[in-house]
């Protein structure tokens, strides 16, 4: 039951954590076109 004391405040503290990167991601325009990268890879033209 002790570990609860330890366990319940750590994963809070996670979670906050994880939403910041997340909002960071977002209002640095990490997500806008996603499609680009994975259509560079296909039409990969070499010179």
């Amino acid at each position: 039951m002790d570990i609860l004391y330890l366990l319940v405040p750590l994963s809070i503290v996670l979670v906050f954590a994880i939403g910041g990167v997340f909002w960071w991601a977002i209002n640095h325009r990490q997500f806008d076109e996603l499609d680009r990268e994975g259509q560079r890879i296909v039409d990969d033209v070499d010179g």
